[in-house]
């Protein structure tokens, strides 16, 4: 558990203490909070910002809570059903896009932040062309601004009742917002991958534009990462239901050439080297795309355990699994200080890291397939027309002996990542 979990989690335990809170919320059905309350134990910005289910304090999610901002410097507490997770995102197609020529303080190789993604993603046409505009769009709303009031209904996960919420000028903060003549767009930007996202990160915009203009307002969420923007819209079916948010579309978009083909990693599986097994745990990190997605994290700087569970939204265990991932495939190294452990790139990671979208896609396939395990699954794979099965996997896994890989459960639990790895790369394939 990262240091700022612990001290929430430790805040957190003494409020509910002091407040009675559950026992308030069971008689009451929930439980407001002001700001000075919470900063009795701890700064309220650290304690009330959870953009993933996973971020909760341990006292929230064993008794499946979640807190909402209601006005400034207040807060209310239920059980309330808060996240909504991503839908699969099954399209392998990534529309081709590029930047303009005459543009040279704007590169896709040094995209740091949500805000050059989202400066990229317009001045490329991406935005114009997720939102269907013909005419020019402008960039209007951004930053934090004040919600005004209005009232919705959320749904209460442990009594299937709605609970009714009144929001009376809690900030919001908008990432972006892009108007054209036909709408007006609302972007929730990240430079991670996860599972949920917080609803009201989008809701709450929704509502603070919603009935402030004429035309659709659109909630958008964005997240760049490892050279593919990935752009979803949402509706709300019941601008009154917090949780009545569909996905109306998803798009992927790219500024670099991403064609590859089977005869790329038929290239190298023929050319690789194939290495003996390191003296590294057997990877148990069944989305490569968040292996990817942890070495961009160190591409600027070093960062401790403690800095990738809480910037990622990862838990420890997460951690200690997609870094030890990394460092299986040469791609990050790991140091001991004093108090913290901490990754950086390898020479090998930064370089990667620091090629074109289709290079850095075939030089994470060599680190892969130059792994017996991979390479003999992937081979057969291809050969036969489709993934081998779990039994087929563990078999070759067997031969293969990796580190402290010995019973049976381990191995169950390991193919699961030789399985979604050998996905991943076929995935890229774009015939």
């Amino acid at each position: 558990m990262s240091e700022k979990n612990s001290r929430n989690d430790s805040a957190w335990k003494k409020l509910f203490e002091k407040y009675d809170i559950l026992r308030r919320i069971k008689r009451d059905g929930c439980f407001c909070i002001s700001a000075e309350q919470i900063k009795e134990f701890r700064e309220p910005r650290l304690m009330a910002k959870f953009d993933h289910r996973v971020n909760l304090p341990q006292i929230f999610a064993v008794n499946q809570l979640a807190i909402l901002p209601i006005a400034r410097g207040e807060y209310v507490i239920s059980h309330f059903d808060a996240y909504h997770e991503f839908e699969k995102n099954d399209s392998r197609q990534i529309m081709k896009c590029s930047l303009p020529s005459h543009l040279q303080s704007l590169c896709s190789d040094s995209i740091t932040s949500e805000a050059m993604a989202l400066n990229c993603a317009v001045a490329s046409g991406i935005i114009a062309d997720f939102l269907e505009e013909e005419e020019s769009i402008f960039a209007t709303v951004v930053g934090r601004m004040s919600s005004g009031t209005f009232s919705f209904n959320i749904n209460d996960s442990q009594s299937n009742l709605l609970r009714p919420i009144n929001v009376n000028n809690s900030q919001i903060e908008i990432d972006a917002g892009y108007e054209g003549v036909s709408c007006l767009a609302l972007f929730e930007a990240k430079l991670d991958l996860a599972d949920d996202f917080l609803v009201r990160q989008l809701y709450y915009p929704f509502r603070t534009w919603q009935h402030r203009v004429s035309k659709p307002v659109k909630p958008i969420f964005f997240v760049y990462s490892n050279g593919i923007f990935r752009l979803s819209e949402y509706r709300f079916e019941d601008i009154y239901n917090y949780n009545s948010l569909q996905l109306v579309k998803q798009k992927n978009y790219s500024i670099e050439d991403s064609d590859i083909s089977t005869a790329d990693i038929q290239a190298i599986l023929k050319n690789i080297r194939v290495v003996d097994e390191p003296e590294i745990p057997f990877p148990q990190a069944d989305k490569f795309e968040r292996v990817i997605n942890i070495c961009e994290l160190l591409n600027n700087n070093e960062l401790t355990r403690q800095d990738i569970t809480e910037i990622y939204d990862f838990t420890t265990r997460q951690t200690n699994y997609y870094t030890d991932a990394a460092i299986y495939l040469g791609m990050i190294d790991k140091s001991q200080g004093d108090k913290q452990t901490a990754y950086s790139l390898t020479d090998k990671g930064r370089h990667v890291l620091n090629s074109s979208y289709k290079q850095r896609q075939l030089a994470f396939c060599e680190s892969i397939l130059s792994h017996k395990v991979f390479n003999d699954t992937l081979s057969a794979s291809l050969q036969r027309g489709s993934v081998l099965s779990v039994k087929e996997i563990i078999e070759i896994m067997k031969q293969s002996n990796p580190y402290k890989v010995e019973s049976e459960e381990t191995f169950k639990r390991r193919v699961a990542t030789v399985k979604a790895w050998t996905l991943w790369i076929i995935s890229l394939i774009d015939e």
